[in-house]
């Protein structure tokens, strides 16, 4: 886990976070307090001033905090510029009909991305590691992984000077081995996560690239090993970089 933010902006986004991942049960005080790694009596007061303002809710019965009503309406709002969606479900969709597999749009978010769409295919054995509001630090799943590569190498060697991603992730998320596997999908275009999460499940991923040029987004195939043979990995990524480079041209002319 990093290290808990210091200053409030950075706490309330944390516990935020950590509300936003557990969407149907909502967390107690307590498991917010350890998915944020801050201390229950901190992460009280926040949430009660939180509630004051309508950003969480607390269902009385159980206790259970959720987001609340007032950032749904901030969320409409900030969709009209942020929301991309849309344009993304189309691609998802002709991905997993394409190749059977589960295909998935992700936005990244700092140094993260999200999980925003899911779509299954046909084939009947699914990898789960990947969901909607699913959160990996970049580097970490093949979406995270490709939209590190594109980085610049300032940015890339920023990254991985303050972030420590073998305590959560393990040894093959070292900075040595990453910077390996950064190399071979710029080589490649798009990128390869063998199994490194969950063994026996492997995705895919290229990159969704912004008006500026920034990688943003990724687009994502993921499912069973058996299915990601040598011989059909080119053209599971040419798949994924034609649908891809067709999204990144049309988000740019929005």
């Amino acid at each position: 886990m990093t290290e808990a933010p210091v200053h409030v902006t950075g706490r309330i986004a944390i516990v935020l976070r950590a509300l936003a991942a557990a969407p149907e049960a909502g967390l107690s005080t307590s498991d917010v307090a350890r998915a944020t790694d801050l201390a229950r009596p901190t992460v009280h007061r926040l949430l009660v001033a939180l509630s004051g303002e309508g950003y969480v809710d607390r269902d009385r019965r159980t206790g259970s905090w959720f987001l609340g009503p007032e950032l749904y309406l901030l969320g409409e709002v900030a969709a009209r510029r942020y929301d991309v969606t849309q344009q993304a479900r189309a691609s998802v969709h002709r991905l997993a009909s394409a190749t059977g597999e589960s295909a998935f749009f992700s936005a990244r978010r700092g140094d993260e991305t999200v999980c925003l769409l899911r779509e299954d295919g046909d084939f009947p054995i699914r990898s789960f590691v990947l969901y909607e509001g699913a959160r990996f630090p970049l580097g970490v799943v093949s979406a995270g992984l490709v939209v590190l590569s594109m980085l610049p190498d300032r940015e890339v060697d920023e990254y991985l000077a303050r972030v420590d991603l073998t305590g959560d992730w393990g040894p093959s998320h070292a900075a040595a081995p990453l910077r390996e596997r950064i190399a071979r999908t710029r080589e490649l275009g798009y990128a390869v996560n063998p199994g490194l999460v969950v063994e026996g499940s492997w995705g895919m991923a290229a990159a969704v690239f912004g008006p500026s040029g920034e990688p943003a987004w990724a687009l994502t195939l993921t499912g069973v090993e058996s299915r990601f043979r040598d011989d059909r990995r080119p053209e599971l990524g040419a798949l994924l970089l034609k649908e891809a480079h067709a999204l990144t041209r049309a988000l740019g002319d929005r």
